[in-house]
Protein backbone atom coordinates (compact mmCIF):
# COMPACT_ATOMS: atom_id res chain seq x y z
CA UNK A 1 0.00 0.00 0.00
CA UNK A 2 1.09 3.54 -1.10
CA UNK A 3 2.36 6.69 1.14
CA UNK A 4 -0.86 8.61 -0.36
CA UNK A 5 -3.57 5.48 0.36
CA UNK A 6 -2.23 5.44 3.77
CA UNK A 7 -3.08 8.68 4.13
CA UNK A 8 -6.28 8.62 2.37
CA UNK A 9 -7.22 5.73 4.97
CA UNK A 10 -6.25 7.56 8.22
CA UNK A 11 -8.15 10.79 7.41
CA UNK A 12 -4.64 12.84 6.78
CA UNK A 13 -4.73 15.54 3.90
CA UNK A 14 -3.37 15.41 0.77
CA UNK A 15 0.16 17.09 -0.46
CA UNK A 16 -0.24 20.39 -0.68
CA UNK A 17 2.40 20.59 -3.59
CA UNK A 18 -0.24 20.18 -6.40
CA UNK A 19 -2.31 22.75 -5.23
CA UNK A 20 0.76 25.37 -5.07
CA UNK A 21 1.89 24.60 -8.84
CA UNK A 22 -1.61 24.69 -9.67
CA UNK A 23 -1.85 28.38 -8.24
CA UNK A 24 1.86 29.57 -9.74
CA UNK A 25 0.27 28.20 -13.11
CA UNK A 26 -2.38 30.23 -12.96
CA UNK A 27 -0.75 33.32 -11.50
CA UNK A 28 1.89 33.09 -14.36
CA UNK A 29 -1.28 32.33 -17.30
CA UNK A 30 -2.61 35.73 -15.96
CA UNK A 31 0.73 37.47 -16.28
CA UNK A 32 0.70 36.22 -19.45
CA UNK A 33 -3.13 37.57 -20.77
CA UNK A 34 -2.93 40.61 -18.73
CA UNK A 35 -1.36 42.94 -21.28
CA UNK A 36 -4.10 42.03 -23.50
CA UNK A 37 -7.01 42.43 -21.22
CA UNK A 38 -5.84 45.93 -19.69
CA UNK A 39 -7.19 47.87 -22.49
CA UNK A 40 -10.09 46.51 -22.02
CA UNK A 41 -10.63 46.38 -18.85
CA UNK A 42 -9.74 50.47 -18.52
CA UNK A 43 -12.25 51.23 -21.74
CA UNK A 44 -15.04 49.11 -19.72
CA UNK A 45 -14.22 51.05 -16.06
CA UNK A 46 -14.02 54.70 -17.88
CA UNK A 47 -16.81 53.97 -20.22
CA UNK A 48 -18.84 51.87 -18.60
CA UNK A 49 -18.60 51.39 -14.85
CA UNK A 50 -18.01 55.16 -13.86
CA UNK A 51 -20.84 56.44 -16.07
CA UNK A 52 -23.35 53.68 -14.78
CA UNK A 53 -22.38 55.19 -10.76
CA UNK A 54 -21.79 58.43 -12.15
CA UNK A 55 -25.80 58.22 -13.38
CA UNK A 56 -26.88 56.71 -9.98
CA UNK A 57 -25.23 59.54 -7.88
CA UNK A 58 -26.95 62.78 -10.33
CA UNK A 59 -30.20 61.29 -10.22
CA UNK A 60 -30.12 62.08 -6.51
CA UNK A 61 -28.76 65.68 -7.17
CA UNK A 62 -30.33 68.82 -8.78
CA UNK A 63 -27.52 68.38 -11.25
CA UNK A 64 -25.05 71.44 -12.37
CA UNK A 65 -23.23 70.86 -15.58
CA UNK A 66 -21.22 74.40 -15.06
CA UNK A 67 -18.22 74.17 -13.47
CA UNK A 68 -17.62 75.15 -10.24
CA UNK A 69 -21.65 75.12 -9.46
CA UNK A 70 -23.05 73.10 -6.55
CA UNK A 71 -25.35 70.19 -7.14
CA UNK A 72 -27.64 70.23 -4.53
CA UNK A 73 -28.43 66.86 -3.24
CA UNK A 74 -32.45 66.21 -3.48
CA UNK A 75 -32.92 62.95 -2.72
CA UNK A 76 -35.50 60.79 -4.64
CA UNK A 77 -37.82 64.20 -5.23
CA UNK A 78 -36.50 62.73 -9.41
CA UNK A 79 -38.03 60.07 -9.12
CA UNK A 80 -41.50 61.16 -7.38
CA UNK A 81 -41.48 64.20 -9.95
CA UNK A 82 -41.62 61.29 -12.80
CA UNK A 83 -44.74 59.81 -11.51
CA UNK A 84 -45.98 63.45 -11.18
CA UNK A 85 -45.22 64.25 -14.79
CA UNK A 86 -47.99 63.44 -17.64
CA UNK A 87 -45.10 63.37 -20.29
CA UNK A 88 -43.79 60.63 -18.12
CA UNK A 89 -46.92 58.79 -18.32
CA UNK A 90 -46.97 59.23 -22.41
CA UNK A 91 -43.60 57.74 -22.47
CA UNK A 92 -43.70 54.94 -20.64
CA UNK A 93 -47.48 54.04 -22.02
CA UNK A 94 -45.92 54.46 -25.77
CA UNK A 95 -42.62 52.81 -25.11
CA UNK A 96 -44.71 49.65 -23.78
CA UNK A 97 -47.54 49.97 -26.51
CA UNK A 98 -44.56 50.00 -28.95
CA UNK A 99 -42.68 46.75 -28.03
CA UNK A 100 -46.48 44.94 -27.34
CA UNK A 101 -47.23 45.60 -31.37
CA UNK A 102 -43.88 45.79 -32.81
CA UNK A 103 -42.49 42.25 -31.01
CA UNK A 104 -45.24 39.45 -32.29
CA UNK A 105 -45.02 41.42 -35.97
CA UNK A 106 -41.75 41.50 -36.37
CA UNK A 107 -41.04 38.08 -34.71
CA UNK A 108 -43.71 36.33 -36.87
CA UNK A 109 -42.93 38.18 -40.43
CA UNK A 110 -39.66 37.49 -39.81
CA UNK A 111 -39.59 33.55 -39.40
CA UNK A 112 -42.06 33.99 -42.03
CA UNK A 113 -39.95 35.43 -44.59
CA UNK A 114 -37.07 33.08 -43.27
CA UNK A 115 -39.34 30.01 -43.97
CA UNK A 116 -40.24 31.36 -47.30
CA UNK A 117 -36.94 32.00 -48.80
CA UNK A 118 -35.67 28.51 -47.34
CA UNK A 119 -37.70 26.38 -49.56
CA UNK A 120 -35.68 24.41 -51.86
CA UNK A 121 -37.25 25.59 -55.49
CA UNK A 122 -36.44 29.53 -54.03
CA UNK A 123 -33.58 30.51 -56.11
CA UNK A 124 -31.10 33.50 -55.20
CA UNK A 125 -31.37 33.13 -51.34
CA UNK A 126 -28.31 35.58 -50.48
CA UNK A 127 -29.94 37.87 -53.21
CA UNK A 128 -32.79 37.59 -50.60
CA UNK A 129 -31.27 37.46 -47.63
CA UNK A 130 -29.14 40.94 -48.41
CA UNK A 131 -32.38 42.80 -49.73
CA UNK A 132 -33.83 42.02 -46.29
CA UNK A 133 -31.10 43.12 -44.02
CA UNK A 134 -30.25 46.09 -46.51
CA UNK A 135 -32.47 48.13 -43.79
CA UNK A 136 -30.55 47.11 -40.62
CA UNK A 137 -27.03 48.82 -42.10
CA UNK A 138 -29.02 51.30 -43.82
CA UNK A 139 -28.38 55.01 -41.70
CA UNK A 140 -31.44 56.17 -39.25
CA UNK A 141 -31.50 59.62 -40.84
CA UNK A 142 -31.59 58.19 -44.33
CA UNK A 143 -34.82 56.09 -43.09
CA UNK A 144 -35.98 58.55 -41.42
CA UNK A 145 -36.51 60.91 -44.17
CA UNK A 146 -38.34 58.33 -46.82
CA UNK A 147 -40.70 57.80 -43.79
CA UNK A 148 -41.25 61.67 -43.68
CA UNK A 149 -41.33 61.90 -47.30
CA UNK A 150 -43.99 58.64 -47.47
CA UNK A 151 -45.97 60.09 -44.86
CA UNK A 152 -45.79 63.26 -45.41
CA UNK A 153 -48.94 65.92 -45.02
CA UNK A 154 -50.82 67.25 -47.33
CA UNK A 155 -51.20 65.06 -51.66
CA UNK A 156 -47.44 65.41 -51.47
CA UNK A 157 -47.36 62.90 -49.60
CA UNK A 158 -46.86 59.39 -51.39
CA UNK A 159 -49.23 57.71 -49.26
CA UNK A 160 -51.53 60.27 -49.30
CA UNK A 161 -51.05 60.66 -53.15
CA UNK A 162 -51.98 56.57 -53.55
CA UNK A 163 -54.67 56.12 -51.17
CA UNK A 164 -56.50 59.72 -52.19
CA UNK A 165 -55.55 60.92 -55.91
CA UNK A 166 -54.99 57.92 -57.03
CA UNK A 167 -57.53 54.74 -55.39
CA UNK A 168 -59.99 57.45 -53.82
CA UNK A 169 -59.80 55.09 -50.27
CA UNK A 170 -59.71 58.27 -47.90
CA UNK A 171 -62.28 61.30 -48.59
CA UNK A 172 -59.10 64.01 -47.44
CA UNK A 173 -55.76 63.97 -46.89
CA UNK A 174 -54.07 62.09 -43.80
CA UNK A 175 -52.10 64.54 -41.70
CA UNK A 176 -49.71 61.16 -40.44
CA UNK A 177 -47.48 63.16 -38.17
CA UNK A 178 -49.47 65.92 -36.37
CA UNK A 179 -51.83 63.28 -34.92
CA UNK A 180 -51.53 61.09 -32.05
CA UNK A 181 -52.08 57.40 -33.35
CA UNK A 182 -51.48 58.03 -36.71
CA UNK A 183 -48.11 59.22 -36.02
CA UNK A 184 -47.57 56.10 -33.62
CA UNK A 185 -48.43 53.55 -36.54
CA UNK A 186 -45.83 55.57 -38.62
CA UNK A 187 -43.54 54.63 -35.51
CA UNK A 188 -43.93 51.68 -35.24
CA UNK A 189 -43.85 50.82 -38.94
CA UNK A 190 -40.82 52.25 -39.35
CA UNK A 191 -39.18 50.22 -36.60
CA UNK A 192 -40.19 46.86 -37.75
CA UNK A 193 -39.02 47.92 -41.27
CA UNK A 194 -35.57 48.78 -39.94
CA UNK A 195 -35.29 45.45 -37.73
CA UNK A 196 -37.08 43.09 -39.22
CA UNK A 197 -34.03 41.92 -41.54
CA UNK A 198 -31.99 41.14 -38.62
CA UNK A 199 -34.88 38.60 -37.23
CA UNK A 200 -35.03 36.99 -40.94
CA UNK A 201 -31.13 36.42 -40.93
CA UNK A 202 -31.11 34.19 -37.89
CA UNK A 203 -33.98 32.65 -38.27
CA UNK A 204 -32.25 31.59 -41.68
CA UNK A 205 -29.33 30.46 -39.94
CA UNK A 206 -31.28 28.38 -37.46
CA UNK A 207 -33.75 26.84 -40.23
CA UNK A 208 -30.20 25.80 -42.39
CA UNK A 209 -29.30 23.50 -39.04
CA UNK A 210 -32.49 21.24 -38.51
CA UNK A 211 -31.61 17.87 -40.00
CA UNK A 212 -33.12 17.56 -43.20
CA UNK A 213 -33.81 14.04 -42.64
CA UNK A 214 -36.81 14.95 -40.16
CA UNK A 215 -38.64 16.13 -42.97
CA UNK A 216 -37.66 13.24 -44.97
CA UNK A 217 -39.49 10.92 -42.73
CA UNK A 218 -42.09 12.81 -42.17
CA UNK A 219 -42.92 13.22 -45.70
CA UNK A 220 -42.99 9.29 -45.84
CA UNK A 221 -45.23 9.31 -42.78
CA UNK A 222 -47.54 11.57 -44.90
CA UNK A 223 -46.88 14.94 -43.30
CA UNK A 224 -47.66 18.35 -45.18
CA UNK A 225 -45.92 21.36 -44.52
CA UNK A 226 -48.51 22.50 -42.22
CA UNK A 227 -47.79 19.47 -39.90
CA UNK A 228 -43.75 19.83 -40.27
CA UNK A 229 -43.77 23.69 -40.04
CA UNK A 230 -46.33 23.19 -36.68
CA UNK A 231 -44.18 19.49 -35.02
CA UNK A 232 -40.91 20.12 -36.64
CA UNK A 233 -39.92 23.52 -37.16
CA UNK A 234 -41.28 25.36 -34.60
CA UNK A 235 -40.38 23.04 -31.84
CA UNK A 236 -36.05 23.00 -33.31
CA UNK A 237 -36.34 26.66 -33.38
CA UNK A 238 -37.79 27.14 -29.96
CA UNK A 239 -33.83 28.04 -28.39
CA UNK A 240 -33.28 30.51 -31.38
CA UNK A 241 -37.19 31.91 -30.45
CA UNK A 242 -36.46 32.99 -27.20
CA UNK A 243 -33.13 34.55 -27.99
CA UNK A 244 -35.13 36.35 -30.55
CA UNK A 245 -37.83 37.51 -28.55
CA UNK A 246 -35.44 38.79 -25.28
CA UNK A 247 -33.65 40.98 -27.96
CA UNK A 248 -36.82 42.33 -30.28
CA UNK A 249 -38.19 43.07 -26.61
CA UNK A 250 -34.96 44.88 -25.55
CA UNK A 251 -34.46 46.95 -29.02
CA UNK A 252 -38.03 47.97 -28.45
CA UNK A 253 -37.68 49.46 -25.20
CA UNK A 254 -34.45 50.83 -26.62
CA UNK A 255 -36.81 52.81 -29.06
CA UNK A 256 -35.55 56.44 -29.70
CA UNK A 257 -33.95 57.14 -33.33
CA UNK A 258 -38.08 56.66 -34.41
CA UNK A 259 -38.94 59.17 -32.32
CA UNK A 260 -36.71 62.16 -32.90
CA UNK A 261 -36.70 62.10 -36.52
CA UNK A 262 -40.08 61.56 -37.44
CA UNK A 263 -41.94 63.76 -34.52
CA UNK A 264 -39.70 64.51 -32.08
CA UNK A 265 -42.16 63.83 -29.25
CA UNK A 266 -44.61 65.54 -30.77
CA UNK A 267 -47.40 66.35 -31.18
CA UNK A 268 -47.68 68.01 -27.33
CA UNK A 269 -45.51 65.10 -26.00
CA UNK A 270 -47.91 62.36 -26.97
CA UNK A 271 -45.61 60.20 -28.81
CA UNK A 272 -43.20 60.96 -26.29
CA UNK A 273 -40.56 57.73 -25.47
CA UNK A 274 -38.51 56.90 -22.33
CA UNK A 275 -35.30 57.29 -24.73
CA UNK A 276 -36.61 60.87 -26.00
CA UNK A 277 -37.69 62.06 -23.12
CA UNK A 278 -34.53 61.54 -21.51
CA UNK A 279 -32.44 62.64 -24.45
CA UNK A 280 -35.23 65.90 -24.76
CA UNK A 281 -34.74 66.69 -20.47
CA UNK A 282 -30.68 66.38 -20.43
CA UNK A 283 -30.14 68.09 -23.70
CA UNK A 284 -32.62 70.51 -24.17
CA UNK A 285 -34.22 71.40 -20.67
CA UNK A 286 -31.13 70.46 -19.23
CA UNK A 287 -32.48 68.45 -16.09
CA UNK A 288 -29.72 66.34 -15.78
CA UNK A 289 -30.75 65.03 -12.35
CA UNK A 290 -34.10 64.38 -13.53
CA UNK A 291 -33.11 62.80 -17.04
CA UNK A 292 -30.56 60.33 -14.85
CA UNK A 293 -33.47 59.04 -12.43
CA UNK A 294 -35.11 58.39 -16.13
CA UNK A 295 -32.19 56.67 -16.99
CA UNK A 296 -31.90 54.55 -13.84
CA UNK A 297 -35.55 53.41 -13.73
CA UNK A 298 -35.23 52.22 -17.45
CA UNK A 299 -32.20 50.30 -16.70
CA UNK A 300 -34.22 48.74 -13.62
CA UNK A 301 -36.72 47.73 -15.83
CA UNK A 302 -34.65 46.37 -18.67
CA UNK A 303 -32.65 44.60 -16.18
CA UNK A 304 -35.55 43.11 -14.63
CA UNK A 305 -36.79 42.14 -17.79
CA UNK A 306 -33.88 40.38 -19.19
CA UNK A 307 -33.10 38.82 -15.79
CA UNK A 308 -37.23 37.15 -15.62
CA UNK A 309 -36.67 35.95 -19.45
CA UNK A 310 -32.95 34.26 -18.30
CA UNK A 311 -34.41 32.64 -15.49
CA UNK A 312 -37.37 31.02 -17.54
CA UNK A 313 -34.75 29.99 -20.23
CA UNK A 314 -32.90 28.00 -17.23
CA UNK A 315 -36.04 26.41 -16.46
CA UNK A 316 -36.93 25.36 -20.17
CA UNK A 317 -36.80 21.96 -21.98
CA UNK A 318 -36.47 21.59 -25.56
CA UNK A 319 -36.40 18.20 -25.85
Amino acid sequence: MSQLDVQVQTGQKKPKKKERVSLKKGLQQWKEVFPFIILGLIGTGVFVIYPLFKGIIMSFQDYNIMPGAESPWVGFDNYTRAFEDQKFGYAVRNTFLNTIVTVPINWFLGIFFAVLINLQFIKYKITFRTLYYLPIITSWIVVAFLFRYLFASGEGGFINYVLYTQLGMIDQPINWLQNQWTAMFVIWAFHIWKTVGWTVVIYLAALQGIPKSLYEAATIDGANGVKMFRYITIPMLAPITIFVVIQLVMGAFNIFPQVYFLTGGGPMNQTEVIQSMIYTEAFNNMNFGYSSALGVMMGLTIFIITWSQQKKIGKQKFY
